[in-house]
């Protein structure tokens, strides 16, 4: 079993960035793909970005693109979220998704595991 662990949120303000990290544990996703999804209040689970196990796929949900970047160490087993917070309705707990099949899988049907997710708030 792969346990995921998401560090790295808190408040920010509207405008600065954060680095999420999620470390992958025990049995690991070893050639499949990691993702990041948000929850926000009243809203539904939405994607935000994946990666393929090779880093050579990446894709951003449009609602992101343009600041945001994921990445990944396998060495590390870890996978990074960067991203620029623009405001308020940013707001939401971030949760990292492994084990996905698809390439760069994009709905959370497409993974296997998730971390409990980390809390950002974005102040104005």
């Amino acid at each position: 079993q792969v346990q995921l662990v998401e560090s790295g949120g808190g408040l920010v303000q509207a405008g600065g960035s954060l680095r999420l990290s999620c470390a992958a544990s025990g049995r690991t996703f070893s050639g499949r793909s990691m993702g990041w999804f948000r929850l926000a209040p009243g809203k539904d689970r939405v994607f935000v970005a994946s990666i393929s196990w090779s880093g050579s796929t990446i894709s951003y949900s449009d609602s992101v693109k343009g600041r945001v970047t994921i990445s990944s160490d396998n060495t590390k087993n870890t996978v990074y979220l960067q991203m620029n917070f623009r405001k308020p309705e940013d707001t939401a707990v971030y949760y990292c998704s492994g084990g996905s099949m698809r390439i760069a899988g994009t709905k959370p049907g497409d993974f296997l595991s998730w971390g409990q997710g980390t809390q950002v708030t974005v102040s104005s």
